[in-house]
């Protein structure tokens, strides 16, 4: 089993699951993926990794598309363009993953695993009551025929595992890092194929990247864990290795993995809030360190500023990027320099640009169409329209105590009520049946009454205690920005607690 040669056709892929909004590290793994592929002439391909059914969400594919397109990425091969490895979703492939799951336990490379999931919860808690790593402890293994045919006649459900070697150890090569070895006593018995049919992530993983001939796995090292599966799962098969590039995790200021508590993770989010599709594909491409700075030299014989050589677009990215360059420091997703240089994007436009950007986004014809008929009947002048509707299209907003404070509550009560309604939103779909009746049903739970329960987040939406319609506001405003203006708020909120304000 060899790595492929150089002289092999350079094929890569982004996987993104569709169960939400597109994440911004969809966009940065995305970007590395395309550079790559297109410095080498090779193929840039979209893989929609579907099978998680129980987090799907319908719209989420489209949204992904999309959000892509606007940056600017485009993939050679995909579930909407076709190509010749179809079909480019797991949902679709499931077929093909149980044939080779057959392939695997004719082999002895899998076993099916018959425990309820009472019997798996006994497992987890004993093993930590033993202080031992909570992991599937074998059971299974070796089922005589007997035995599985007598689970089999209980009606039980099974799903199938990789048979990892007791002993022994599995080593891979990572283009950033070098050799990466794991101990097999580390390596858990992973499941292939669930009960309901669908395979886990890594049993696709494996079969589609092969089947679909990818050369090189650009991925985030939060993967590298898993990679001796997919190593072992590749040498159960037969089947050449592709070459492993695991990237550095986008960090928070604090150095801890990005995540939505901390900074704006949705791809929605950015373009809803104005930010220029050039400027964020720049930022990311910053990440990572694979441009190069500009020399001291360049500095002073061009007049190029530090700040002015993190300025580049795409087509200099695809000349200058270099995979040989990057750091394995987590690059930091400061958003307070994506804002600098997104104003440096804005101030660049001239000025029928900027005019066409802002129609295009803030004061798009579809935007006033759904704000209008929510102030219509409350307005006496249309001058009235900007006070009225300003927390629409103002970044931030932050109400005063008095304004979203309840009489009879605590700070420390109404900011905890504010975290719950953040959980309630980020699990309901936008629209106004069920955000109404979550929030009521919240509200009910925590004996909160309606009007104090909507009056708090009223205000945190528009910094006022008066507003239009607000759950009608809100499907307006979108949900990327509604949970981003909670957050916000619960961050400003605790600060101000931790500093006596």
């Amino acid at each position: 089993m060899t790595t492929p040669t150089g002289s092999a056709p350079i094929r890569v892929r982004i996987a993104p699951s569709p169960t939400g909004d597109p994440h911004v590290g969809t966009a940065y793994m995305g970007l590395l993926n395309f550079l790559y592929a297109r410095q080498r002439g090779g193929k840039f391909v979209l893989r929609i990794e579907d099978t998680d059914r129980a987090r799907f969400v319908a719209d989420s594919e489209q949204m992904i598309f999309d959000s892509l397109h606007w940056l600017g990425l485009a993939w050679d091969e995909g579930p909407d363009v076709g190509g010749p490895f179809g079909p480019y979703r797991q949902s679709e492939r499931t077929e093909i993953y149980r044939s080779h799951v057959d392939l695997l336990l004719a082999s002895g490379h899998a076993y099916r695993s018959f425990e309820t999931p009472e019997e798996l919860d006994a497992m987890r808690k004993s093993q930590i009551a033993a202080k031992l790593p909570p992991r599937y402890n074998g059971a299974h293994r070796e089922l005589t025929a007997a035995q599985i045919a007598g689970f089999e006649a209980e009606g039980r459900p099974a799903v199938v595992r990789l048979k990892v070697p007791v002993e022994g150890e599995t080593t891979f090569h990572d283009e950033l890092r070098g050799a990466i070895t794991f101990s097999h006593s580390n390596v858990d018995d992973q499941v292939l194929l669930k009960s309901d049919g669908f395979p886990t992530y890594h049993l696709a993983n494996v079969v589609d990247d092969h089947l679909m001939q990818i050369s090189d796995v650009i991925r985030a090292e939060e993967w590298i864990s898993s990679t001796p599966k997919h190593v072992l799962l590749y040498k159960a098969f037969g089947w050449e290795l592709p070459r492993f590039w695991h990237m550095p995790l986008l960090r928070n200021i604090d150095k801890s993995k990005i995540s939505k508590r901390k900074n704006p993770v949705s791809l929605i989010y950015y373009r809803e809030s104005g930010f220029l599709p050039q400027a964020l594909l720049n930022f990311l491409g910053l990440m990572g360190g694979g441009m190069a700075q500009p020399t001291e030299e360049e500095i002073v014989s061009k007049g190029i500023s530090v700040k002015q050589g993190d300025i580049f677009s795409l087509a200099e990215m695809l000349e200058k990027f270099d995979f040989k360059r990057i750091s394995l420091g987590g690059p930091v997703f400061d958003l307070t320099k994506l804002k600098w240089l997104n104003g440096e994007y804005i101030r660049a436009l001239a000025p029928e640009r900027f005019f066409q950007a802002l129609r295009a986004t803030i004061f798009s014809d579809d935007r006033l169409r759904r704000i209008a008929p929510l102030v219509q009947t409350r307005i006496e002048t249309l001058a009235q329209f900007g006070e009225m509707t300003d927390f629409f299209f103002k970044d931030d907003v932050m109400p005063p105590p008095q304004a979203f404070l309840p009489k009879t509550r605590t700070l420390e009560e109404t900011l905890a009520f504010a975290a719950e309604q953040l959980s309630v939103l980020e699990a309901t779909p936008f629209t106004h049946q069920e955000l109404e009746a979550a929030l009521k049903k919240l509200g009910e739970e925590k004996q909160w009454p309606v009007r104090d329960n909507f009056m708090l987040l009223r205000a945190i939406l528009t910094g006022n205690v008066a507003s239009p319609p607000l759950v009608e506001s809100m499907i307006v405003f979108g949900k990327a920005r509604t949970l981003d203006r909670i957050r916000r708020f619960l961050d400003t909120q605790k600060r101000l607690a931790a500093s006596g304000k």
